[in-house]
């Protein structure tokens, strides 16, 4: 059997699992990213499992039915029904399993973002770096409102920090009522309230249907000139030309983004050049913790399979019927 592993930019696959527990097994790790479906389907066509890390790249039916070989898929962590078919996969045979993971990891880098654009952080690092000395006058956080869209498993503790550190703290989302904030000393309020307030504008909510592009360049044109938007969650969620053009133009004070439409970001993308933006490379859930949990859990996943008992099913063939 060989199983690739896709998008494995550190090169770690054989540094954190012992494969031989696995001897009749391949592992064929790849540390670029395949944009195109053809060249993706043509690195995978002589391949009988793949393991991918979260969901860099995805798996539509169009994809998958042209591996006929592919009888496992190694997901990993949580979110992984909108970038994989499940139902194409239970129609062909193909086995999906996944993985648990430490979602608290996002909300660390979301207040590195926030702190970094709010105190300068990578400007005065560069000139301490080539020699000078202060140079600008950051914000402190205190009095400061900070906006939370999406009140949830990341939203919730990003606004108790920022409650922490003296912010002003209010929300919104489309079912979100005042009777779920008031517990948390949060201000509920209206979307357009949400933007025309925020000091802080920062995004925690999930991509589906409804949320796509919820971010809209009308939202966008409601912040403040000084104020922040953070986006650690999905691209799809905000307008990316609204956003891009908000910068150029200084409509608004600066963003902080972990994610990207395109991965790894292209060279000459705006969002690596623009001096009022602080980017990340998508490290919100790259931690020690969280691959730990990866690879062991697919070695884990893998070996299940091997025995003919698969575990932690999330669709595809084995699965219940109601996933």
């Amino acid at each position: 059997m060989r199983i690739a592993v896709l998008d494995d930019y550190q090169g770690l696959t054989h540094s954190i699992v012992d494969w031989s527990r696995v001897p009749d097994v391949t592992i064929v790790p790849f540390t670029d990213h395949v944009h195109d479906e053809d060249q993706l389907v043509a690195r995978l066509q002589d391949f009988d499992g793949v393991m991918r890390i979260r969901e860099r790249t995805e798996f539509p039916r169009r994809v998958l039915e042209r591996l006929p070989k592919l009888k496992l898929l190694l997901a990993t962590g949580m979110r992984n029904k909108l970038s994989i078919d499940l139902d194409a996969a239970k129609e062909l045979g193909i086995t999906v399993t996944t993985t648990e993971a430490i979602h608290s990891t996002t909300v660390e880098v979301t207040w590195a973002l926030i702190l970094s654009l709010m105190r300068h952080l990578p400007q005065e690092t560069a000139s301490l770096r080539a020699g000078g000395w202060q140079i600008g006058l950051g914000r402190s956080c205190v009095g400061k409102t900070l906006a939370v869209l999406g009140l949830g498993n990341m939203g919730t503790p990003v606004a108790q920090i920022g409650k922490l550190l003296g912010m002003e703290v209010i929300a919104w989302s489309p079912n979100l009522t005042p009777e779920r904030t008031a517990p948390y000393g949060i201000e509920c309020v209206s979307k357009a309230d949400l933007f025309s307030r925020a000091d802080v504008l920062t995004i925690h909510i999930p991509l589906a249907d409804a949320t796509r592009n919820i971010v809209s360049a009308e939202d966008i044109g409601r912040m403040k000139e000084t104020a922040y938007l953070i986006n650690t969650s999905r691209p799809a969620l905000v307008d990316q030309t609204a956003l891009v053009t908000a910068l150029k133009e200084r409509k608004i004070g600066g963003a902080g983004l972990d994610v990207f439409p395109v991965e790894p970001l292209p060279k000459d993308d705006p969002f690596r050049h623009l001096p009022n933006v602080v980017a990340t490379p998508h490290i919100g859930f790259v931690v020690e913790q969280n691959y730990k949990l990866f690879y062991e859990q697919s070695l884990e996943n893998l070996e299940a399979f091997l025995k003919g008992k698969p575990i932690r099913l999330i669709g595809g063939a084995d699965a219940p019927p109601n996933l």
